[in-house]
């Protein structure tokens, strides 16, 4: 029997086959596993080989760090991570993703542990929505692990599974809106009224100051958003992405009511929240929800969140017969994906208001004369 020229196979007393090779390093390798048959053994040798002269070779030993160690890690290195998105991490990494890899290297984290991980947590009754978030992060934590040289592939490839499919949430009648802010205390009036027909975000309406508000010519100016961290505390950004900030325009109905509420209820300076609680302080969302949820059950609504009145104005807006591009600045997103569902949403109305025509049209010639004459 001829000698190998790279590596060697011995038969182990099981009967298995274990084959050793020389590494780059200077170090004498086993493989990972054993093999049923001396040919397997000598087929993955030769692999192995390619390997290392194409410069593909990875140290085993890199990718032994646990996962909650890395995990844990590509968290703290992230650079310029909100407030939010690294309180948003931390959570689904300790909550989902270390009570099931923690303690695992992140070289031996396999597709069928994510598949079985990701049933399981499903199963366990986790929103679909936040395991996509997690699954997300987790493919995300092994792109870098592969770039840092600690694995060859992602074990994260089930199509679909990071896509988040959240529930269609409901849209209020232009009735429900008013009925709401007239149930609202009065110095939240406008905080329903601008949600609604300024597409502003619970953040961004937080944030809000009197400079930004130029109540004489109907605009408002989107240059921050309020973060609020699980100790309590409340941080002002910039809004997410470029096209977050942006102008909007108030409707010239509201900007009486507009004018009234920074005269009754806003800070006084340029520097002042447009919106506070009854005792001055920054609006907090915790402090908001017995208000919002009594102005619920005084409007006869009930199932709607807060942000259901940008989802609205959204649609509101869209049939009313924005552009896809208008929709898109006014809502402040920089892609067309969230604008395209409200313009979808105009064209069923459309199609709805079509076919309610034809019926019109068809009661109307049921009604002539078989002639035609109509007498």
């Amino acid at each position: 029997m001829s000698k190998r020229r790279f590596g060697r196979v011995r038969q182990l007393p099981s009967g298995r086959f274990q084959a050793r090779y020389p590494g780059p390093d200077g170090l004498d390798r086993p493989a990972p596993t054993t093999f049923a048959t001396k040919r397997e053994a000598d087929i993955w040798l030769t692999k192995k080989e390619a390997e290392i002269h194409s410069g593909d070779w990875l140290n085993p030993d890199r990718g032994k760090v646990s996962f909650k160690e890395y995990g844990a890690a590509w968290v703290d290195e992230r650079p310029g991570l909100r407030p939010k998105t690294a309180q948003l991490y931390e959570g689904l990494l300790r909550l989902h993703l270390i009570p099931t890899f923690g303690n695992q290297a992140v070289n031996e984290i396999r597709e069928a542990h994510v598949r079985k991980w990701r049933k399981s947590l499903l199963d366990g009754g986790v929103g679909a929505v936040t395991v996509a978030k997690a699954y997300r992060l987790l493919k995300a934590i092994f792109n870098t692990a592969i770039e840092d040289g600690l694995i060859k592939s992602n074990p994260c490839k089930i199509k679909g599974a990071g896509k988040e499919e959240s529930p269609e949430r409901p849209v209020l009648t232009m009735k429900q809106v008013f009925a709401l802010a007239d149930a609202i205390d009065p110095r939240y009036r406008m905080l329903i009224l601008l949600a609604t027909f300024a597409s502003l975000r619970w953040g961004e309406l937080a944030a809000l100051k009197r400079k930004n508000v130029d109540a004489e010519a109907g605009t408002i100016r989107v240059t921050g958003t309020t973060t609020e961290l699980k100790d309590g505390s409340v941080t002002i950004g910039p809004p997410k992405s470029e096209a977050g900030k942006r102008i909007v325009s108030v409707p010239a109905v509201l900007l009486p009511d507009l004018r009234a509420h920074l005269e009754t209820y806003a800070e006084a300076g340029d520097e002042g929240f447009v919106f506070v609680g009854p005792k001055g302080a920054q609006l907090r969302r915790a402090n908001f929800t017995r208000t919002w949820s009594k102005a619920l059950k005084d409007a006869k609504l009930s199932g709607f969140h807060f942000h259901d009145l940008r989802h609205t104005g959204n649609t509101f807006a869209s049939q009313s017969g924005a552009t896809l591009r208008e929709l898109m600045n006014r809502m402040g997103h920089s892609t067309t994906r969230a604008a395209l569902i409200y313009q979808h949403t105009a064209m069923e109305r459309d199609r709805a208001i079509a076919d309610a025509l034809g019926k019109l049209a068809e009661e109307a010639l049921s009604k002539q004369d078989p002639d035609g004459s109509g007498t």
